[in-house]
């Protein structure tokens, strides 16, 4: 006879210091005894950008093992749940808040993070390496997103992966970001015979940085509201293309999900030339709710 069982679980919004708004993440500060297959499910049911599920570290080095869910895959990394997830373990004491820099075990390998103090503090995460893929047809793209080739920059689109591998697109102005849109339909007709699944990110530079949108259809994603993932690796784009309009180019913002009512704000920190030394994205984190999931295993 099995018995039901009680998952606390926390909501929280990441990129922002307003309920609400942000990108919502859930995490189960104790998923021992919760297996891969269920994680999924609970993953479904909740329909959230991403889900994580904490457990004892297999790694000496690392806080936690962290184990992230959208509503239809496993991920091997992604940001905003790598931020959340830090701030849950912090707040809840798993690990002492005095602990400035933390490692989290992920399944693209440890990930770190940084705090800084404060009476909101700021957690940066440490974007893991940068691989550049191929380039992809301006007006294929524009086609797919439902707009003009004229209103694509003149750079060439291409994919960048650093753990959700995603294809980036700079637009003439934050209209034309607004008025983007991609369904599986073309998603599928983007990626053609690549067999790895994909997000599409649409930005605009601005005076501080970049005005953004991300599309993950097939991830069951059909927008996400931040995409800290992605933003190291736009980060790159923009400086490889002189799209960085700050004095010293280390410091800028992206905002993401204004258009979804969901607005956050994504800081990018770049480390030594070019993000030779790194590149952090970091943001606030606001908590909502706790609850408590009951079923049998």
């Amino acid at each position: 006879m099995t018995s039901e069982q009680s998952h606390p679980y926390r909501v929280v919004d990441v990129f922002t210091e307003r309920p609400l708004e942000g990108n919502p993440l859930a995490v189960f500060p104790d998923a021992s005894g919760i297996d891969a297959k269920t994680m999924q499910r609970i993953a479904r049911e909740l329909n959230l950008a991403e889900t994580t599920f904490v457990l004892p570290p297999t790694r000496g080095d690392c806080a936690a093992q962290v184990r992230i869910f959208t509503p239809r895959k496993e991920m091997p990394f992604a940001g905003h749940p790598t931020i959340g997830t830090a701030f849950v373990l912090l707040d809840e004491g798993i690990v002492p808040f005095k602990a400035r820099d933390l490692l989290l075990e992920e399944n693209i390998g440890p990930v770190a993070v940084r705090v800084d103090a404060g009476a909101r503090p700021m957690l940066w995460l440490s974007t893991p390496t940068i691989e550049a893929g191929r380039h992809y047809e301006p007006r294929l793209c524009a086609k797919v997103l439902g707009l003009k080739a004229n209103d694509l920059l003149e750079i060439p689109p291409q994919l960048l992966n650093a753990g959700n591998p995603t294809v980036f697109v700079a637009l003439r102005d934050k209209d034309a970001v607004d008025r983007a849109w991609i369904d599986l339909a073309g998603m599928r007709l983007l990626r053609s015979a690549d067999t790895e699944l994909m997000c599409v990110f649409v930005f605009a530079p601005t005076a501080t940085g970049a005005y953004s949108r991300m599309f993950a259809p097939e991830y069951g994603i059909p927008e996400d509201p931040a995409t800290g993932s992605s933003t190291g690796p736009l980060a790159a784009f923009m400086m490889r293309h002189g799209l960085v309009s700050n004095a010293d180019g280390t410091r800028f913002v992206s905002e993401q999900g204004a258009k979804m009512d969901r607005r956050s704000f994504l800081h990018v920190r770049v480390r030594g030339e070019n993000g030779a030394e790194g590149i952090e994205v970091g943001g606030h984190v606001t908590p909502l709710s706790t609850a408590s999931m009951r079923f049998a295993l």
